[in-house]
């Protein structure tokens, strides 16, 4: 079924809210199916979950947020995390599209909320990092505005740090 009968709109709208426990079973399902689809697995040195089984500590009680998208039909099929990390800078982490409904914007939508809430939360600095196989991650953060902080090898992955200003204009990551 493609969605694209006459009436419908294309790319379904997507709803964003934020997190709440009961989200915690799709939130884990979601992030394991983004990050299998890119080969990254548990032990290779990139592939963490210990923080998902704790986004209210983590994320929400400590001036971060965690955000999800929803469409109706479908369930959660978009999230991502702002973590603090001090007082200016916070870190953009966990975006995650379910490979299913990837290429309609949903990453963007989410990236957007992100970075609006960042700035509603006081932050002028947003970091984050994402690996040379998350080529459609890589490709958002950059026209998103992003740029590259530094490269490192863990493994055999090779994983891309970058930064965002906001209210700035910068160079891309």
């Amino acid at each position: 079924m493609s969605g694209r009968g006459e009436g419908a709109s294309w790319p379904p709208s997507m709803g964003i809210r934020q997190y709440r426990w009961s989200d915690l079973d799709a939130v884990w399902v979601l992030h394991q199916i983004s990050l299998a689809q890119v080969g990254l697995m548990p032990g290779d040195g990139v592939y963490y979950d210990d923080d998902i089984p704790q986004i209210s500590e983590v994320y929400l009680a400590d001036r971060g947020d965690f955000l999800v998208g929803e469409v109706a039909g479908s369930g959660i099929v978009a999230m991502g995390g702002l973590r603090r990390i001090d007082d200016r800078t916070a870190e953009m982490c966990r975006l995650r599209v379910h490979p299913e409904h990837q290429r309609r914007g949903y990453g963007a939508q989410i990236m957007q909320a992100l970075e609006n809430r960042a700035r509603g939360l006081g932050y002028s600095v947003l970091r984050g990092d994402t690996t040379l196989r998350q080529v459609a991650a890589l490709q958002l953060y950059r026209k998103s505005g992003w740029r590259e902080l530094k490269r490192e090898v863990r493994g055999d992955t090779v994983v891309l740090y970058g930064e965002k200003q906001l209210n700035a204009v910068v160079s891309h990551f």
